[in-house]
């Protein structure tokens, strides 16, 4: 992709676990109640096992919760869950908060890039973070997901920037390596860390060649 003249970086930031903090145990409870399954948050359970499909698009709502229940889930209750869902990923983590707001206020160019089913990104539509960036990309409309090379691509030619131009933060370290192999400069998130001090560390070991 050709350099361009942009005097600014684009700051690309994940959603969950970085905008967002974990969902709660009790967070939990109430979904598995609702769903009928329990320990929902386990690594291999279906929440998790058919999530990927689902942040791609690959699956409805009603698909993804009935495979999740192991028995059919109809619009409405595939709906409560839904909500549901979304409001265990909706804790802001005041401290990321505080960071893109000073981003903003200095007129960085911010954008998300997130792994997001439809039915979580509709529900986000209106809510108060949405307005600290230009752009969000979530993969269940870009039909992508994270690690994948494509998608980090996509959001490039959507930006209409350089890879290197780019600083990208994520909590998943199989995330930031994909960014990184197609030439952004990925930064790991850690909650206990300064991000602040991430940002300005990540930028001063950048390449010259590359600012």
């Amino acid at each position: 992709m050709a350099r361009t003249d942009s005097p600014r970086r684009w700051y690309l930031f994940d959603y969950g676990n970085v905008i967002s903090t974990p969902p709660t145990p009790s967070d939990w409870e109430v979904l598995a109640e609702a769903a009928g399954v329990d320990r929902l948050q386990d690594p291999g359970s279906a929440y998790w096992r058919y999530r990927i499909a689902y942040d791609a698009g690959a699956l409805t709502s009603d698909e993804y919760w009935s495979l999740v229940r192991g028995s059919r889930a109809g619009p409405p209750r595939a709906a409560w869950l839904d909500a549901l869902d979304a409001s265990q990923w909706s804790h802001l983590n005041p401290e990321t908060l505080d960071v893109l707001e000073d981003l903003e206020a200095r007129g960085e160019h911010l954008a998300v890039l997130s792994n997001m089913p439809a039915a979580m990104a509709a529900q986000f539509a209106d809510a108060s973070w949405t307005r600290l960036f230009r752009h969000l990309f979530f993969s269940s409309s870009l039909r992508l997901v994270k690690p994948s090379p494509a998608i980090f691509e996509r959001v490039l030619a959507e930006l209409r920037t350089a890879p290197w131009q780019v600083t990208f933060v994520d909590d998943s370290p199989a995330n930031v390596a994909a960014a990184r192999a197609v030439g952004l400069h990925g930064l790991l998130f850690d909650p206990s860390e300064d991000l602040w001090r991430l940002l300005a560390e990540g930028l001063a070991v950048s390449p010259a060649s590359q600012d």
